[in-house]
């Protein structure tokens, strides 16, 4: 083939060839031109036998200035591209080289490098037997556009693998790489598999290893959670991804899966978190089935878990305040109506919180995360506001939290129609009524739907009949009439018997 040598191998098979077929088919089978053909042809002795060529067979474009510029170039910063040296030499001398030296110089870049060039760094191949090392690591997964109910879903993917089988285990996370999303992973990594490898490996982790001496005490939380598990923590060096080498390279082949995945499922979209969380888990479990052989023997060489898990969870304070809300991580959140003053234990975990009042769970919700885009989410449920909105309508016009509360979009949209056309007090009480009906009827979506319709019209909403169309029917029961039996058929039925 044109810009490699001709093997002895290749020259033999061509000469038995050639014997059967014509030259040309010959050189064919062989993989050869048929110029190189000719010259094997020509040949006395195998490639290998003939002396190596030390004369040039062309003028050396670069003799002038490669002694003299190129190289004390080169020894300056070795790490200078060819076309970066061309380009100088064509500042320095005009109309002396062009464009087509570019490959000559490339060549001899390579020559100079390999020769008196700095030293590479060269990586070494690891044996990992069964059973000895875990690894977690989080990678974000944006650029598989997935999106939850016709929105796009900005997420990470956290992975916990064996280093011998290959056995791994996938978790959505909403968040950043925090310490809850590392706890609740692994530990569900680690009960899935029904064991604990000797070491678990991670790369510099904010959430396990910060560098930050005032916020050591995470460092102290992941240490906590390694020996809890009989784990023995380690880490690569920061910035040195190859030392993690075993899991970044699953991080690609899990988003290769995922993807295709996507593909032939025909959709990106998603109806909630859960169907998405589903999805993810049938993925992986079809990857995993394809180390089956290697993880029954390294399942085998596992340590035994221990009683129970531990705390995968941050605890924070928080008052509920006489407004229903308190702050969590600068996140805004309301509860029932019933826990505003008191003072709550806030335990925050990757996908969502509870609440906790004298050791008794009084409120659970989704978690929200702020970010630069949005450094202060609100999260409202209107249900816990709706009690006293029904005593107080007159407060919705003005209140702080009220475009957050709504349950849906069209609601929001409803409410500036509803606003712009009546009188303050009666667009209040009429928005409030309309809360109301939805939670009673349990019918946010459909009352969604009409309210979209009148709008689209420019008609005002009829609470009453709203009401009458969602009012709940009571059951009708079926009329049944029983005909009893005449006794003289159980008469009949004894002389039969």
């Amino acid at each position: 083939m044109p810009g490699k040598r001709i093997t002895d191998l290749q020259v033999n098979k061509y000469k038995a060839l050639r014997g059967e077929h014509s030259q040309e088919a010959a050189a064919a089978k062989t993989g050869i031109s048929v110029a190189s053909a000719r010259r094997v042809e020509a040949m006395t002795v195998l490639p290998s036998q003939r002396p190596s060529r030390h004369w040039r067979t062309r003028a050396d474009p670069l003799a002038a200035v490669w002694d003299t510029e190129v190289v004390p170039i080169l020894e300056g910063a070795p790490s200078l591209m060819a076309v970066t040296l061309l380009e100088e030499l064509q500042r320095r001398h005009p109309e002396q080289f062009s464009n087509s030296v570019l490959r000559t110089l490339q060549r001899r870049v390579s020559q100079w490098r390999a020769e008196q060039g700095q030293e590479r760094e060269l990586y070494f191949a690891q044996e990992h037997p069964p059973g000895r090392l875990g690894l977690s690591d989080f990678t974000v997964a944006d650029e598989l556009d997935v999106s939850l109910g016709g929105l796009a879903f900005p997420h990470r993917l956290y992975q916990f693998a064996l280093a011998h089988s290959g056995w791994r285990h996938v978790r959505v996370v909403l968040g950043g790489e925090s310490f809850q999303s590392l706890a609740a992973g692994l530990q569900d990594a680690l009960w899935m598999a029904g064991g604990v490898p000797e070491e678990h490996r991670t790369d510099s982790l904010s959430a396990a290893f910060n560098n930050l001496a005032e916020q050591e005490e995470l460092t102290k939380r992941y240490s906590a959670l390694c020996e809890h598990y009989g784990l023995r923590p380690t880490r690569n060096n920061a910035g040195i991804s190859h030392e993690n080498g075993a899991i970044e390279a699953r991080q690609g082949s899990l988003k290769r899966g995922l993807d295709q995945a996507l593909l032939l499922r025909g959709s990106r979209e998603f109806t909630d978190l859960a169907a998405y969380e589903q999805f993810v888990a049938e993925t992986v479990r079809r990857l995993n089935a394809r180390c089956a052989r290697a993880w029954e023997a390294e399942r085998a060489c596992l340590k035994s878990l221990p009683v129970r898990r531990t705390a995968d969870f941050e605890e924070v304070d928080a008052r509920a305040s006489k407004f229903g809300v308190f702050t969590a991580k600068n996140v805004l959140y309301s509860v029932p109506s019933r826990l505003a003053g008191h003072r709550l234990k806030i335990r925050l975990h990757s996908a969502h919180l509870e609440a906790w009042l004298g050791g008794v769970k009084v409120f659970e919700c989704e978690r929200l995360y702020a970010n630069a885009a949005n450094p202060h989410p609100r999260k409202i449920d209107w249900r816990h506001m709706l009690p006293s909105l029904k005593r107080k309508p007159a407060a919705f016009a003005r209140w702080v939290l009220r475009d957050a509360m709504f349950p849906r979009s069209e609601y929001a949209q409803a409410w500036e129609h509803i606003s712009a056309e009546l009188p303050e007090r009666a667009a209040c009480r009429l928005m409030v009524e309309l809360l109301d009906l939805a939670d009673r009827a349990n019918v946010v979506v459909e009352l969604a739907g009409v309210l979209a319709t009148l709008q689209a019209i420019d008609e005002l909403p009829d609470i009453d009949a709203l009401r009458e169309r969602f009012a709940p029917r009571p059951p009708t029961m079926p009329s049944v009439q029983v005909e009893l039996p005449s006794t003289a058929v159980y008469d009949e039925l004894l002389e039969a018997a």
